[in-house]
């Protein structure tokens, strides 16, 4: 068992700048997400235990909105208090709300960025590659038990096999282990309890913890604050453009969305994408494909592909502005809109989720979810892999296998730096994009 005592406390520099860089590393959706920080702040710089990022992963996969934002502020409360979880959230997204925010104006200029898309060819394989070290790295730790096992082969083959609802999976699991807690808690155990972590570490999350919760108002600022911050901006929107303006109507779609989504971007884009295409008739459906190729390509939480439907929803309804002016507006109160609620949600549960961990059925139904949210990321997987290895008018992408079979060799027997890998795969894509 890895030596907990070892682990690193950064200071709020070393963080800061770390955020920085994950959001223009972060590629992949949820699932190529996930794996890289845990690849980042678990295996590489040991910022946080095992059990801790589970402890993590666990709380933001029963949220609505994307688990993968969520994650990243869970992890900078927890080492730096509210000021490391908004730095955290904020550095999260806020490259991918540039990039895209200039690949949609390209777009509606030029009709399609295609040059763009030839200049990552090779990312997504490394993404891929990515995402099976972290499934086999967490499962490892996930899988202790042969029930543990068994949950997370259900939830793989409920989401692979027959379409289940990824909430009801979760859900599903956390039933599981909270009886299996009470008539058999050994099957129930996580790796790295409590009892195993450093002391130090749980110290200051528990410290963190208990000074929160010792304050009954705490709940109340972080509401009464979280609210006014989101709900502001699309007020003074109300008051300057009216409620009937189409980048008012963005804001307060998908502020409602952002509570009611549950499971993600890939349980998200499919509402979102019905709502837009065919009730608000902000973009057609060939549009919302080509975002969803943008979103893709760029890194951050593919959630942000709902960015490019607010740009051009606003872009195509500008309402007495300028196009541009009114397109740029919707992007950025549909990105204001989506991220916003994400802090309030961790802010407000996280100290609980760090107060309770020591909950013997808790933990039990928490080991279960771990196990079904290993089987969660594999499924993900898969369905990307299967995006960036095959499609139907060309059979078996073979680059994309190779680079990607290369990529997985360097970050497990070579260990190479993740960095150098991704530059590598861009070099390679961009090789057989233009020259093979």
């Amino acid at each position: 068992m890895k030596d907990l005592t070892n682990q690193h406390r950064p200071s709020f520099s070393e963080a800061f700048w770390f955020w920085l860089k994950l959001g223009f590393i972060s590629f992949g959706g949820p699932s190529g997400q996930i794996s890289l920080i845990h690849e980042e702040l678990v295996a590489k710089r040991q910022w946080i235990s095992e059990f801790q990022f589970i402890r993590a992963l666990n709380f933001c996969m029963l949220l609505p909105g994307p688990e993968a934002h969520q994650l990243s502020i869970y992890i900078g409360w927890l080492l730096h208090g509210i000021r490391g979880g908004i730095i955290a959230g904020v550095f999260f997204v806020i490259p991918s709300v540039l990039i895209l925010g200039a690949l949609s104006w390209l777009y509606v200029l030029y009709g399609n960025v295609t040059w763009v898309i030839a200049l990552f060819v090779g990312i997504k394989p490394v993404v891929v590659a990515i995402v099976a070290t972290s499934v086999a790295r967490l499962g490892r730790k996930a899988f202790r038990s042969n029930l543990l096992w068994m949950v997370g082969g259900i939830s793989f083959f409920s989401l692979f096999g027959f379409g289940i609802s990824f909430p009801w999976v979760i859900l599903g699991a956390a039933v599981i282990g909270w009886i299996g807690g009470r008539f058999a808690p050994t099957q129930f155990t996580l790796g790295d309890s409590p009892k195993e972590q450093s002391p130090d570490s749980l110290h200051s999350s528990h410290k963190r913890s208990q000074t929160i919760l010792g304050f009954g108002s705490h709940a109340r600022r972080v509401l009464i604050m979280g609210l006014s911050i989101w709900w502001g901006p699309v007020i003074l929107l109300t008051a300057w453009l009216g409620k009937d303006h189409s980048v008012v109507q963005e804001a307060v779609f998908f502020s409602k969305a952002a509570v009611v989504t549950f499971g993600g971007a890939y349980a998200v884009l499919p509402y979102v994408s019905q709502q837009a295409v065919e009730s608000h008739h902000w973009l057609s459906a060939s549009q919302m494909m080509d975002g969803l190729g943008l979103a893709e390509i760029t890194p951050g939480p593919l959630i942000i592909v709902l960015q490019f439907v607010g740009f051009l929803g606003a872009y195509a309804n500008p309402g007495g502005l300028a196009p541009s002016i009114s397109g740029f507006l919707g992007a950025l109160a549909t990105s204001w809109t989506t991220f916003v609620p994400s802090f309030i949600f961790i802010f407000l549960g996280a100290p609980w989720v760090e107060r309770l961990q020591g909950q013997p059925r808790l933990n039990a139904a928490l080991s279960a979810v771990t196990a079904a949210v290993v089987g969660v990321i594999l499924n993900l997987g898969i369905w990307f892999g299967w995006q960036v290895f095959y499609s139907a008018h060309h059979g078996v992408h073979w680059f994309s296998l190779g680079v990607a079979v290369l990529a997985y060799i360097s970050l497990t027997h070579l260990k190479m730096n993740l960095l150098k890998v991704i530059g590598t795969g861009m070099i390679l894509g961009l090789v057989n994009s233009y020259f093979l």
